[in-house]
């Protein structure tokens, strides 16, 4: 491998910063950095940018230890932009970037025409030509982010190290730059090592993800086994959900929001079952607990979203097996949590031959003398696949007493009116 980390420990003073770091890294990759604050990855950039030597372990690029290189002869293959850019002095960005011909030129020599091609090729690369004559303190964040990569492509590296190069931009230069930095790899064949605090923007632009922890790297791989729900609670201590984008099968991050303390009593002895599925339930789980309502759910099949976020929130839920129907086994075990429920919410499910048993526990629930809320914001007509047996279903729930809602927030107004229901 061209770039090789090899069993690196790094101090501050005493204290061990990175522990055993190993990894490598070749030409056309783009290596992403995560982790949480105080885990070690800028100080693994500095490491590796000869900042700060290693006290263990090496550092080679194409087989040489870079420690043994001298100093003009580093910059030539690394290169490194440094989370802050901040530049007080009002030269102009083609004179920022044609700094990074400094390794390419003897001592007092200046720039010539073969220097500042490459520099305006570097800036066109990066889309600021148009800059150029603009002093670099009139520029942007994301302008002068954008002249500052310029500047380390002008170095002509072998290796880029950047730290969180899109901290504090606005979206549309988060995208620019991470466009920018994935073209570098593939056109120009750089090793790119780049400190990233968005996981969403790591899944949809990384070849690969080291995740850092406590100095050492904990997960190595492609995006989908680097973001695991385990991994992001045991690092970042954050409860999530991981899904694949439906059209760029890239993974994406949602944070589950953290529980409120139950602070009302009525609220805290109140259980609220949830008759739900695709994902129509997840929303008001989490509001109901935030409330501090207790909360159940059921039948859902396995991977769907309400059952991985009844997971996260330790609901007690039914399942089924992925795309199969109700079974009565299933039946049962959902008619036995709405027996112990206050109140059951029938959520906007869509429904086929396959859960058509939640509306057929929806009336046991009725006849049960359970209060029963039904979600009507979308027409029964357009979520009924069974040709119009649900329909059929869902108009004896409203003959039976249903009480029809049209969104979460007048559940929720319901709730706080009625409580506490009778048991």
């Amino acid at each position: 491998m061209p770039l090789e980390i090899k069993d690196v420990d790094a101090y501050y003073g005493s204290v061990k910063i990175l522990d055993g770091i190993d990894f490598s890294a070749s030409h056309g990759e783009l290596l992403g950095v995560i982790g949480p604050n105080g885990s070690g990855k800028t100080t693994l950039l500095r490491t590796i940018s000869r900042i700060l030597k290693p006290k263990v372990g090496t550092i080679l690029l194409e087989g040489r230890d870079v420690q043994g290189m001298k100093d003009k002869e580093f910059s030539r293959n690394f290169a490194a932009v440094p989370q802050d850019t901040t530049i007080n002095f009002d030269f102009s960005a083609l004179d920022i970037v044609l700094m990074g011909r400094n390794p390419h030129l003897g001592r007092l020599e200046l720039e010539g025409e073969k220097d500042i091609e490459i520099a305006r090729r570097c800036m066109e690369l990066t889309n600021c030509w148009h800059l150029a004559e603009r002093p670099i303190t009139e520029l942007s964040g994301g302008e002068r982010q954008l002249v500052i990569i310029a500047r380390a492509l002008t170095q002509e590296p072998k290796v880029l190290l950047l730290d969180e190069p899109t901290s504090h931009l606005d979206i549309n230069y988060q995208i620019e730059i991470m466009e920018l930095l994935k073209r570098l790899t593939s056109e120009e064949k750089l090793i790119v090592v780049a400190v990233i605090h968005d996981l969403n923007l790591a899944a949809q632009y990384c070849d690969r993800l080291a995740l850092l922890h406590e100095g050492k790297i904990v997960s190595l791989g492609t995006q989908a086994q680097v973001l695991t729900a385990e991994n992001i609670k045991n690092t970042f201590g954050a409860d999530v959900i991981i899904k694949k984008h439906a059209l760029t099968d890239h993974c994406f991050v949602s944070p589950v929001p953290s529980l409120l303390k139950r602070q009302n009593k009525n609220e805290a002895e109140l259980t609220i079952h949830l008759i739900c599925g695709g994902g129509e339930g997840a929303s008001l789980m989490h509001e109901l607990c935030e409330r501090g309502y207790r909360v159940t759910a059921g039948v859902v099949n396995m991977l769907d979203t309400d059952q991985e976020v009844a997971k996260l929130l330790n609901i007690p839920v039914v399942t089924e097996a992925p795309f199969s129907p109700i079974t009565e086994e299933a039946f049962q075990a959902h008619l036995a949590l709405i027996d112990k429920a206050n109140v059951v919410v029938l959520c906007n499910t869509p429904f086929g031959y396959g859960n058509l048993k939640n509306l057929e526990v929806a009336e046991r629930a009725l006849e049960r003398n359970k209060p029963l809320l039904v979600f009507d914001a979308t027409r029964i007509e357009k979520r009924d696949f069974t040709n119009g047996e649900a329909t059929k279903r869902f108009i004896t729930l409203k003959d039976k007493g249903a009480i029809m809602v049209k969104s979460q927030e007048e559940v929720l107004k319901l709730l706080n009116i009625s409580t506490p229901f009778d048991a």
